[in-house]
């Protein structure tokens, strides 16, 4: 087999032709198998398999620098880096990424997780080139759907001042993780119906290069006026509008046809965007099929392309029927997402609502300025996005919702651990960046019945909220506590005794489990739902100061700037005299591995916390 030839970086180069003319479709076949086994990015990897050939046939890694956009698409070139037997522990604890990592390995250049940075950063490492005086290549690869981000403008706005080469590759299926929408989408659609325009372009070339004395002046006279045919051809070429040399588009399947253009690309001076269009899925029909689905894949029947387990229904399920519902009864509320409509749960409220749904593609700080002018004029519109992703918009929801007071809600997905998509997805930090913005309210629901609740609350509620939920199966318990939404009100669930497990969101249910244990070796504890991170129930903080002598806060966020560190400075002011303890998120960056692992781990567990509750009691 070719794939067992690959061990080390450019081993790829030393195949014959025969072998490398197989190695596609064995290096699918194990994407598939093992992907059905570990879960991970499957859609996108099947479709860059020739293409990320192609690149590394070119290239000579690691000193040539390739920065994949996003980086869940680079499985292909983990295999061909040398990584292909560390793929069983692929996205588990202590095994490899599912994006690239400059821990993992020196062909790794640049630890990447979210859209739309490879531009800023392959012209970083293109300047530092200059500036050390270093003689290597820089290639970005970024799909068409990470190009409704932001930042890739600001990096061709920039790239235009380069003078030596660097290269982007478009990696065009017209599919992101939702379909792309949106009018960059459709530029792409024109461009890909240009072939027309590039084979005249280049037989005119030749041809005229080809008439004695004269041909060479006339292709320069041409260059001059190429704007004006360009127009003519394909409206739009925005690329070399802003002074990026525009090559393709060219099948991305055919690996001869890549390497030629690649080779093209990299003797010319200055920024230069090759255009390859893909199959998203390529090679395993219900991935073709159904791409969404199989963009994070979790463990699955390869023959039938259908998941192993059957789940329960998640936090994520009960949000989109809540938003069904919200929506049907007030027509003022819309619906915002950043290309997550399946993601996010609002496949269903767009089906029913089509005029008030609202995808942005991948631009999280234009979906919230976009949402506070909405709300400005009297609509209600739901923001949903991930935790880690609506970072990005730190600052628009800020300055254009929190200054305003503005009404809009954050439906805040995969809020605490994520698992195994790892550091740059854990949702832990979002109670601490947005309990410093005055205006914001902060909710958490234990179970799927308080998320409804809660997205009631939200929904009539006169101001900036958001309600953070978190990835995987709804809790279905304690449906017996069920009081009430009130601002700021925390919920007692259980007072006895002394100690007090004050819990927020998902470690409600972890600080129940947690009296349990304590209640086998006869130790009594309190627990309290505290419902709202801000504003805290200060009234039940006083209260409680006065009761208990322990006081634990639980949270699945950084304790840093989190909730626990809000409750002990009421407790402080209340010269309360006896101990907190915080349990949550440490100040470190957290990596991938399943939830449960991590949780253990962490020590924020129930074993860990009884253990920890045992140990301050003595």
């Amino acid at each position: 087999m070719a794939l067992e030839k690959i061990e080390k970086a450019n081993d790829i180069k030393n195949l014959t032709p025969e072998e490398l003319a197989q190695l596609p479709q064995e290096i699918r076949d194990f994407l598939i198998d093992t992907i059905s086994h570990t879960g991970g990015h499957l859609a996108s990897n099947l479709g860059v398999v020739e293409l990320t050939m192609a690149l590394h046939l070119v290239f000579d890694l690691p000193k040539d620098k390739i920065v994949w956009d996003v980086g869940h698409q680079s499985y292909t070139h983990k295999i061909l880096t040398g990584r292909k037997d560390k793929f069983e522990g692929l996205r588990s604890y202590g095994g490899i990424s599912g994006f690239p990592k400059r821990e993992e390995s020196e062909c790794d250049c640049f630890g990447v997780g979210h859209s739309s940075t490879s531009l800023s950063a392959g012209l970083g490492l293109a300047f530092a080139r200059e500036i050390n005086g270093d003689d290597y290549h820089v290639v970005s690869v970024i799909g068409d759907g990470s190009l409704t981000g932001g930042m890739v403008y600001e990096a061709l706005n920039n790239a235009a001042a380069l003078k030596s080469n660097y290269m982007i590759v478009l990696n065009d299926n017209n599919m992101s993780i939702s379909e792309n929408v949106g009018g960059l989408s459709d530029h792409l659609s024109v461009l890909r119906t240009s072939r027309g325009y590039t084979g005249f372009k280049e037989g005119l070339q030749t041809s005229l290069e080809k008439i004695p004395g004269i041909g060479n002046g006339l292709v320069s006279g041409l260059r001059k006026m190429k704007s004006s045919v360009k127009h003519l051809m394909i409206p739009g070429m925005i690329f070399e509008d802003l002074g990026v040399l525009y090559l393709g588009p060219i099948d991305g399947h055919n690996i001869d046809d890549m390497v030629k253009v690649f080779k093209r690309a990299a003797q010319y001076k200055g920024p230069v965007l090759v255009h390859v269009l893909t199959e998203k899925g390529r090679g395993f029909d219900p991935a073709v099929r159904h791409p969404s689905r199989f963009h994070g894949a979790s463990p699955f029947d390869k023959e039938k392309g259908l998941p192993l387990t059957s789940t329960n229904p998640s936090y994520t399920d009960i949000f989109s029927t809540v938003m069904r519902k919200m929506g049907d009864r007030d027509d003022r509320v819309v619906a915002i997402t950043a290309a997550m409509m399946d993601g996010t749960g609002l496949k269903r409220f767009h089906n029913m609502f089509p005029e008030r749904f609202f995808d942005v593609g991948i631009a999280e700080e234009h979906a919230v300025t976009f949402a506070a002018a909405l709300a400005s004029q009297g609509l209600k519109p739901v923001v949903a996005l991930y935790s880690s992703f609506l970072q990005r918009a730190y600052d628009q929801v800020l300055h254009d919702v929190c200054v305003q007071n503005l009404h809009v809600v954050f439906a805040i997905d995969r809020a605490g651990l994520v698992g195994k998509d790892g550091v740059t997805h854990q949702g832990v930090f979002d109670i601490s960046f947005l309990s410093t913005m005055p205006n914001m309210t902060i909710m958490a629901p234990k179970n799927k019945y308080e998320l409804s609740d809660m997205m009631k609350f939200a929904v009539d509620f006169d101001g900036p909220i958001a309600l953070r939920y978190p990835r995987g199966e709804a809790i279905v318990d304690y449906e017996e506590y069920r009081s009430d939404i009130v601002l700021g009100k925390a919920e007692p669930m259980v007072e006895e005794g002394d100690v007090l497990l004050f819990a927020i969101g998902s470690m409600v249910d972890t600080a129940m489990k947690v009296r349990e244990a304590l209640l086998e070796q006869d130790i009594h504890v309190a627990v309290c739902n505290a419902r709202f991170a801000k504003p805290l129930d200060e009234t039940y903080i006083k209260e409680a100061a006065k009761r208990y002598k322990v006081i634990f806060t639980l949270e699945e966020n950084a304790i840093s700037g989190g909730f626990g560190e809000h409750v002990l400075s009421v407790l402080n002011q209340s010269e309360y005299k006896g101990r907190c303890e915080m349990i949550g998120i440490p100040d470190e960056f957290i990596q991938h591995g399943a939830p449960g692992v991590l949780k253990e781990n962490l020590k924020i567990d129930t074993k860990g916390i009884v253990e920890r509750v045992l140990s301050v009691l003595k």
